[in-house]
């Protein structure tokens, strides 16, 4: 009935209209089927990002990946994968297996929002493709339902499963050359040379320095282009200024009542948190060279890459993958807390009534 609501009038005017008015119309027409063409076949999402052709994967020795690389690691089952986000950054998501366990690995580059979860819903492996943007942020559809995903929270917004929520699996972002340090054996994703001109675009996304407004950062704080770590345990959230991170590599607060610490290691691009309780105690940190730190008789396997140290208030000393490697509570491992790198205008959008941290004023 829709459909013949317009076409009995055009077919009107087309055939008994002035001749102007037909030739405005047949212009009118061309000009909507070249806007419908090109925005529901050519500008849709999954036709501007492609999925890779082929996944390889490349031992650390045999990588291309350059060890200043930023990457999203990932460790199911003993299993360690990272996935440069130069790649991941242009595909938007990448599909794979960890640990006998499928993953699906995304990133958004408009809020620099890395996140990896489980595609299983409701009992099934779903398959997903990028639609579009909500709030800036990459929205992905099942194929199942047709339901729509948010990319940075992994909550469906649209469609008979809102509200459901994917599983989120831990992720970390660190430099290449951090994440083989921490683990040698890991399995590091190659380009795959179709998209070399589109991975080429991105090649100064890492730093920020890349020339699209919507991904360049802004070196000010509290831009909505600025960096911030953001935190969530349990109900509460807080957003840390990376320039004050930068200023103080270690950063040490208290969230939702645990204990955290943040430290940044000495490529200025890596950073850790860490719940800093370990057997009781609420440990404080100092950033010590490696070279003068107490390493008291530490394995030199266990010595960090980075050239620094962290030592407690035990006077025990510690590595920046969160091991004690001599001291009082040499073997113990600070625990991770899920953490990111983003946008702020991401993560206060996101996480609304986020707090955001304020380094102390020295007395």
């Amino acid at each position: 009935m829709g459909l013949l609501l317009v076409l009995v009038p055009l077919y009107t005017y087309l055939i008994k209209g002035r001749v102007w008015s037909r030739v405005l119309l047949g212009v009118l027409l061309i000009f909507y089927g070249i806007v419908f063409y090109f925005f529901n076949f050519k500008f849709e999402a999954d036709k501007m990002f492609y999925q890779p052709t082929r996944i390889a994967f490349a031992t650390a020795a045999a990588s291309k990946i350059a060890p200043d690389r930023l990457v999203i690691g990932v460790v199911v089952n003993n299993e360690a994968r990272a996935y440069p986000i130069q790649l991941i950054g242009y595909h938007h998501q990448v599909r794979d297996t960890i640990g006998g366990r499928p993953v699906m690995i995304t990133y958004c580059t408009v809020c620099r929002t890395g996140r990896v979860f489980s595609p299983v819903v409701n009992g099934k492996e779903e398959q997903f493709r990028l639609v579009g943007m909500d709030h800036f942020n990459a929205m992905f559809e099942d194929a199942t339902t047709k339901s729509w995903w948010q990319q940075a929270t992994g909550v469906s917004i649209a469609g008979p499963l809102k509200k459901t929520q994917l599983t989120e699996l831990p992720s970390y972002q660190s430099s290449l050359g951090e994440w083989v340090a921490q683990y040698p054996d890991t399995r590091i994703l190659q380009p795959d040379t179709t998209f070399k001109k589109d991975y080429d675009d991105l090649s100064e996304y890492d730093k920020g320095t890349i020339k699209g407004s919507l991904e360049r950062r802004d070196s000010a704080s509290w831009k909505n282009k600025s960096w911030v770590i953001g935190v969530r345990t349990g109900n509460s959230t807080r957003a840390y200024d990376w320039n004050d991170l930068i200023s103080h590599p270690l950063i040490h607060d208290t969230l939702g009542g645990i204990p955290i610490l943040i430290a940044l290691s000495a490529d200025s691009t890596t950073f850790h948190v860490w719940n800093r309780t370990v057997q009781g105690q609420t440990l404080r940190f100092d950033r010590v060279p490696s070279a003068t730190g107490p390493h008291m008789a530490a394995d030199s396997h266990n010595l960090p890459a980075t050239g620094y140290l962290l030592t407690d208030n035990t006077g025990s000393a510690w590595n920046f993958n969160g091991q004690c490697i001599g001291g009082a509570l040499k073997d113990q491992r600070l625990q991770p807390i899920q953490s990111y790198q983003e946008f702020w205008h991401s993560w206060s959008n996101f996480h609304p009534g986020t707090g955001r941290y304020t380094v102390p004023k020295a007395n």
